[in-house]
């Protein structure tokens, strides 16, 4: 048994949480990885793992290699949740270094992907290309924020892991958005929301039972994540993110 502790912002005092069963917090870290692996497989299994990968009739090649990253960081992700498991915290700091090189690319190729499906008018669902942007663009910016944010509590293992798997949870929503919720009535947007709560709610949950509390990182970063999933359609449909839109389209070519 160990105890979660995290810095307040003034002097050297501690918020020390509840004593934590690591080898239960550890189970649950690799099995919302697992989880969350097999979201992303399902939701983009038609279109990029069962189309063949490399070989999948893509629109772009940018689209590609986004795929490409953001399925490294998915397997990333796993491997970095068995190291701590199997007790390989060198290793896994060691990893931790070089796999933060990828975030950055990963926000660029966000930020591409999504002009490029703009370019293109890809409509999600009923919406118009314009609030479709929306949807991966303001999603890229949450994800790059908690990310650096995670970064900085590098050194304070409660808050890096828990920011880590937040972030990776916003990216999810992608793949949410996939899968067939036509099927009960729901539009891709609000499969969305809904398989981003869901994921984020198994969080809290796991927090109130081990430590009987939210944890500090998550009370900010999993708000911000699903007003970041809740709030695209909405902010994509005012007349500022339309112009916003428009400036984007004209002024960044088709061939980023």
């Amino acid at each position: 048994m160990a105890s979660d502790a995290v810095m307040l912002p003034h002097g050297n005092q501690r918020t020390t949480y509840r004593p934590v069963n690591r080898s239960v917090e550890r189970a649950f870290y690799i099995a919302m990885s697992i989880l969350m692996c097999a979201c992303v497989f399902i939701g983009f299994s038609p279109t990029y793992f069962q189309a063949g990968l490399i070989h999948a009739p893509l629109p772009s090649p940018i689209i590609h290699i986004h795929g490409a990253a953001f399925t490294l960081w998915m397997l990333l992700f796993v491997v970095q949740a068995t190291l701590i498991s199997a007790r390989r915290v060198l290793w896994h700091r060691t990893l931790g270094t070089i796999a933060f090189c990828l975030p950055p690319v990963m926000v660029v190729l966000g930020i591409i992907a999504a002009i490029d499906a703009l370019h293109r008018g890809v409509e999600l669902g009923p919406l118009d290309p314009s609030v479709s942007l929306a949807i991966p663009l303001i999603g890229i910016v949450v994800f790059a924020f908690i990310i650096y944010a995670s970064w900085r509590a590098r050194r304070r293992p409660d808050a890096h892991k828990r920011l880590i798997l937040i972030a990776t949870i916003g990216l999810v929503g992608a793949a949410f958005g996939r899968f067939p919720w036509a099927r009960i009535g729901l539009p891709p947007a609000a499969g969305a929301v809904t398989g981003i709560s869901i994921l984020l709610l198994l969080l809290v949950a796991f927090e109130l039972f081990t430590i009987r509390r939210v944890h500090r990182s998550t009370m900010w970063a999993a708000p911000l994540t699903f007003a970041g999933v809740a709030f695209a359609v909405p902010i994509g449909m005012t007349p500022v993110w339309h112009a916003f839109a428009a400036l984007l389209n004209r002024t960044i070519g088709p061939h980023v």
